[in-house]
């Protein structure tokens, strides 16, 4: 968490807060296709994309975020396809990447909840690594 150049209004948090909110809504409704979340996530930043700073920041965050997750999760749901419908067999890699794919999805999920409530407050959060990629691309 760093100190954030301005204070927020109600209205930007608000909206800085559903950029995270928005992936966790496209979980709900989009569970066994990862790419559901990304999609959502996306059309908020575009959006919002001519939004005040914080909120792109957010926006931005948040995507990267998902960008992340989509990966990992699409790997593992073809992995699980070939396995259902292709005759591969079942491994220990297969559950150890099963494994790391789930843990890594909770970590997400909590900290993709603790940065919506907390930027709703207006306090500005940054999720590791994720953070310094949005400071590079997100500008004033």
């Amino acid at each position: 968490m760093s100190k954030f150049p301005t204070k927020p209004t109600e209205h930007e948090a608000e909206k800085a807060s559903n950029s995270y909110l928005m992936s966790l809504v496209a979980l709900v409704a989009g569970l066994p296709i990862p790419i559901i979340n990304l999609f959502a996530t996306f059309a908020f930043y575009l959006a919002n994309r001519k939004s005040t700073y914080f909120v792109r920041w957010h926006c931005t965050q948040a995507l990267f975020s998902q960008l992340c997750i989509l990966g990992l999760n699409s790997a593992s749901f073809w992995w699980t396809m070939s396995i259902l419908f292709g005759g591969e067999s079942v491994s220990n890699e297969y559950f150890a990447y099963l494994f790391t794919v789930i843990i890594v999805n909770l970590v997400e999920f909590a900290s993709t909840i603790y940065a919506a409530v907390q930027v709703r407050k207006g306090i500005h959060v940054e999720i590791f690594f994720f953070s310094g990629l949005t400071n590079l691309i997100c500008r004033k």
